[in-house]
């Protein structure tokens, strides 16, 4: 392309007064280079004061959240970049009339300031989209960062290797055709970061895990709530407050426990057992029975139970003078029941889950009498005083029934 006269106006004035050709010539190059550097920073200025007072009217017209987010996270400065930028382009031919190297060098490193300008605009947009969508109820639990990070690792990847291909003088496609053969080394060096980025896209499409999700992680040590999902970290705040960061990846070719469907479900699992000594379960007498029957929660299943009992007894005429002959209660099915009437008028359960009270396999210790229900409150510290609440009823009641509760031998000894 033919140079603009101009890069040469000063020269051609400086030979006039008598200044030596090398002379002018450098001082030519100088003077217009001072005077496009002021230019190019004049013009800058001016187009930040404008779009600055443009954008701070529009974020208070504006109902949107968007604009205020984009001054924020400076998206109009560097946006107001791009005018000098392409002043600076111009400019250049005219600068290095008279050096066609410097001038090369020159546009190189202006290409190179607009990729870096590109990137860093794209970085301000997504950073601003990212804060805005934060502000949208359906996107709070999202994993938001790690889709910007995704974008972003594309955007760095093609920035890079454009930079590469202005200093290498190389067409774009051919410096891609030209990494074919290094993919072998970017997959290793970039291993963790692929490896992320696919994790991502599979929690994100299979829903395993949303920010303010509860997760216990085992093999991490995690026990506690997402706080942030990124390309390639997950981290969670433990319940000490501690942080405790996970690879990405480990959610997908790991196994870990997501409470989110008992947080959305009607109640939390009390699932606990307390162990009987075996040698305290026996049957019922008549007159136990009668005992028995002054607890309100069981009265009327005694009443009802013994008279099917008895009536069933006398068809078939069984001895009854030796109590384990025919049909009997025991106080351990006695006590099972009372449990499950228990908690069935409980104000803190959920009658519509499951609910039972159930024996597990005899253990050496006794047999475990297990409750299974559901607490209707969800909140950590209110389920455990729930739970603890059941519980010191249920094992201030055993003794009532005539059953101990197993309890290692202890050597302390009472004092005389």
């Amino acid at each position: 392309m033919e140079k603009p006269y101009w890069g040469h106006f000063l020269h051609d004035i400086l030979v006039d007064k008598g200044v030596p050709e090398n002379w002018a010539v450098y001082l030519n190059v100088i003077i217009l280079l001072v005077l496009g550097i002021v230019l190019v920073f004049l013009v800058d200025f001016v187009i930040w004061k404008i779009l600055r007072k443009f954008s701070a009217g529009m974020a208070k017209r504006t109902k949107t959240n968007f604009d205020n987010f984009a001054v924020t996270n400076r998206l109009p400065r560097f946006l107001a970049h791009i005018f000098p930028l392409l002043l600076a382009l111009e400019l250049a031919p005219m600068v290095f009339y008279d050096f066609q190297y410097a001038e090369n060098i020159a546009f190189k490193a202006l290409n190179i300031l607009g990729v870096l300008l590109a990137l860093r605009i794209a970085r301000s947009f997504f950073q601003t989209v990212r804060d805005y969508l934060k502000t949208l109820p359906r996107f709070k639990d999202k994993p938001i960062d790690s889709y910007i990070q995704v974008f972003m690792f594309f955007a760095w990847a093609a920035g890079i290797m454009t930079i590469l291909a202005i200093v290498t003088g190389t067409d774009i496609w051919k410096f891609l055709t030209g990494l074919g053969a290094a993919s072998a080394i970017l997959l290793l060096i970039f291993r963790d970061t692929i490896l992320g980025f696919v994790a991502s896209i599979q929690v994100t499409i299979n829903d395993m895990v949303r920010i303010g999700d509860w997760i216990t992680f085992e093999k991490y040590g995690a026990d506690g709530d997402v706080i942030e999902i990124n390309l390639a970290t997950v981290k969670v705040q433990n319940f000490d407050k501690t942080i405790t960061t996970i690879p990405t990846y480990a959610l997908i070719s790991d196994s870990f426990k997501n409470w989110r469907g008992m947080q959305s479900s009607g109640g939390r699992r009390i699932k606990r057992a307390v162990i009987i000594k075996q040698q305290s379960i026996q049957f019922l007498t008549p007159d136990a029975i009668e005992e028995l029957k002054q607890i309100e929660l069981i009265r009327d299943y005694l009443d009802d139970r013994q008279r099917k009992i008895d009536l069933s007894n006398e068809e078939k005429g069984v001895d009854k003078s030796v109590l384990l002959n025919g049909r009997n209660m025991t106080n351990l099915g006695v006590l099972r029941k009372y449990i499950e009437s228990y908690l069935e008028s409980h104000s803190a359960i959920n009658d519509d889950m499951i609910l039972m009270t159930r024996q597990l396999e005899p253990t050496t210790q006794g047999i475990p009498l297990e409750i299974y229900a559901f607490s209707g409150d969800k909140r950590w510290q209110n389920y455990e005083y729930i739970m603890a609440d059941i519980f010191d009823h249920v094992l201030a009641a055993v003794p009532y029934f005539d059953l101990e509760v197993f309890e290692l031998p202890t050597s302390l000894k009472t004092s005389s």
